[in-house]
């Protein structure tokens, strides 16, 4: 029998402990072969109609996985050197030479890494069309009929993922030579002591936790510390305290609640929690550094996935703050006015809602007190009048009644603490008699009139606006509003064509389109990778426990002989592991439910709702490795000898 062969048999006998990290190879190929079909296919540039936004994008989303992927294949292979050592020590002990030892663990890591990057492969050319049909359907374009796989995303796929393997393998080779033949005999009975802790280190590392969240919650433009450590600087230590004490809190804190559940004589000794309770606090310490990983994980990928998708949920609210008409141009030729108002009028997928001619004056503006950078800037004036009736027409439930030299300034992109105090600043307009005071009495968060068509828009009394007209130049503006405007992409092309490019054309369906381009692309990128992240948190504690399974199995078998029921036993099983699941899923959304609050502040947007679906999702996937993880523990703590 050839050392290739006994490779062969032995991955078929452990298949099973290699499964979830096969099919979670298998899942990270399949990925990064579809990043990089879709970097190298034409068609898909042409329907982005020439965007190089996805080729760049899913560059950068390779090179990531493909070091995620590294690490993970890495990380995941430690955990399997623990349960080998004894079958290694073995085949010393009967005289296998080192060197061929270790070339047969070359050979099962190569095998399962090739196999794998075939399936992947495979895989993914199938699932690549349904993939592209994702992409195109979320970023808005119509889906691709000719998208093929590309040969160059097969050799590079294959040479990374062969790479990978290689040196995976490598590792495997040198497990031989690290260890003393007792070392290896003796890895599963080293003992196991219970972890010192201090209340006051378990204070620390809430105290830590609490820190980082009081610093991130901090407005980043008004706080002290944040001027006095710095805007690069205070990022950095929100990391160190918020990861030094989440590990705190998983190998001290945690440690310290079990001995005091332990202290609790009642409920320590009920049936066999004294057994859970007990492997709980002896190993809670040395996984600490693992939940850290899985915490820190599971909160980057919650935060960029819930990004991702609250800009994707959002878009429209978004740029209806920006775009409230549907179209908008300065009326520059009335023929040209009037052949555009016929186009959208005969338009058969469209049908008029309103249609506005409003009287604007644009004016410069002493803006000194308003300490924006510049004495001076362009705004757009429009009076009270003509305010009201667009925000009626609009659904804007809101009336403005103003005075004299009275104005309200309309700034959809306001943020606290960033934007200018505008209320009861006076500003001074220049017209051709000379400066008009008028006093800011109120700001909008939204606006009435499109912002690629006019500057920042002032509203000013009925009486000024009359009395400005006479001394200023005043343009006229042309809104219309129309139904199914997100798909008003073939009206918009017509219109552009027939507008000059001093008309300033604005519409709903550019900005929108170009949103959702963006959103669609990062919630592809970010779901998929975030899918990719996921795959391996619950793979690692699924290789931590089914470790500490085998380890353990002569204790449950202890239990079993002296008449504990098997349905104890899982019940046991089930809240030793929950425990072990529960707390870095915990640990991740609190770290990514306060680092989203201070980037909804920033972006002017409610991020509760696509958030907590987020959450919703990442949640109900990781439970499933949960169930998995307690079917293969209880397995093969009660599976008996033949």
């Amino acid at each position: 029998m050839t050392l290739f062969s006994i490779a062969r048999k032995n991955i078929r006998k452990n298949f099973t402990n290699y499964f979830i990290y096969f099919a979670s190879m298998i899942f990270s190929i399949v990925i990064y072969f579809t990043f990089v079909s879709l970097k190298y296919d034409d068609s898909i540039q042409l329907a982005a109609e020439g965007s190089n936004k996805i080729s760049s994008v899913f560059s950068g989303a390779s090179v990531v996985l493909m070091i995620f992927v590294a690490i993970f294949i890495w990380y995941s292979n430690a955990f399997f050197t623990r349960k080998r050592k004894g079958e290694v020590g073995l085949y010393s002990l009967l005289g296998v030479r080192k060197k061929q030892i270790g070339r047969m663990l070359f050979y099962e890591n190569f095998i399962m890494g090739i196999i794998a990057l075939l399936i992947g492969i495979a895989l993914g050319s199938v699932l690549s069309k349904f993939f592209v049909a994702v992409l195109m359907k979320v970023m808005g374009y119509d889906a691709i009929a000719n998208f093929s796989v590309s040969s160059g995303a097969i050799i590079d796929t294959i040479t990374v993922f062969s790479i990978i393997s290689f040196i995976n393998s490598l590792q495997g080779y040198r497990l031989i030579y690290r260890f003393k033949l007792i070392e290896l005999f003796r890895a599963d009975q080293e003992s196991e002591k219970e972890p010192r802790t201090s209340w006051i280190t378990a204070i620390l590392s809430v105290a830590l936790i609490g820190f980082g969240y009081w610093l991130t919650l901090q407005n980043i433009f008004e706080s002290a510390i944040w001027r006095k450590v710095g805007i690069m600087a205070t990022p950095l230590l929100i990391l160190l305290t918020v990861i030094l004490g989440t590990y705190l809190l998983f190998g001290v804190f945690s440690v310290t609640l079990l001995k005091r559940l332990r202290n609790h004589k009642k409920s320590y000794w009920n049936g066999i929690n004294v057994i859970g309770i007990s492997q709980l606090l002896y190993r809670m310490k040395g996984n600490a550094r693992t939940l850290t990983i899985i915490a820190v994980l599971s909160a980057t990928t919650l935060t960029s996935v819930g990004t991702a998708y609250s800009l994707y949920y959002n878009n429209r609210s978004t740029v209806e703050k920006v775009n409230p008409n549907s179209m908008m141009f300065i009326a520059t030729d009335s023929r040209l006015t009037k052949q555009v108002g016929e186009l959208i009028s005969k338009h058969p997928n469209h049908e008029v809602l309103y249609h506005r001619t409003i009287p604007v004056i644009q004016m410069d503006v002493d803006t000194g007190d308003l300490d924006v950078g510049s004495n001076e800037r362009t705004y757009t004036v429009m009076s009270n009048r003509e305010f009201n009736q667009l925000t009626q027409l609009q659904g804007k439930d809101d009336v403005l009644s103003l005075q004299a030299q009275e104005a309200v300034l309309l700034d959809p992109f306001y943020i606290e603490g960033i934007s200018p105090q505008y209320v009861g600043t006076r500003l001074a307009l220049k017209a051709k008699g000379g400066e008009v005071i008028i006093t800011i009495k109120d700001r909008k968060d939204y606006n009435v009139l499109n912002l690629q068509t006019v500057f920042s828009t002032l509203v000013v009394s009925d009486e000024l606006f009359v009395r400005l007209q006479q001394e200023v130049n005043q343009a006229s503006l042309v809104a219309y509003a129309i139904t199914q405007e997100d798909q008003a992409k073939q009206l918009t092309k017509e219109i552009q064509a027939i507008l000059p490019e001093k008309a300033r054309f604005a519409s709903f369906y550019q900005d929108y389109a170009q949103g959702l381009e963006t959103s669609g692309l990062l919630i592809f990128m970010g779901g998929f990778l975030g899918l990719v992240f996921l795959a391996a948190t619950g793979s690692i504690i699924y290789f931590k426990q089914l470790t500490e399974a085998h380890a353990d199995k002569g204790r449950y078998e202890i239990l079993y002989k002296i008449g504990v029921r098997k349905k104890e036993i899982k019940k046991t099983i089930a809240k030793q592991v929950l425990f072990i699941f529960a707390l870095p899923l915990l640990a991740g959304i609190g770290h990514s439910a306060v680092a989203l609050t201070p980037l909804s502040r920033m972006l002017q947007m409610n991020l509760v709702v696509p958030v907590v679906i987020c959450m919703a999702i990442y949640t109900c996937m990781y439970t499933a490795y949960y169930f998995l993880t307690v079917h293969a523990y209880y397995k093969i703590v009660t599976k008996t000898k033949s």
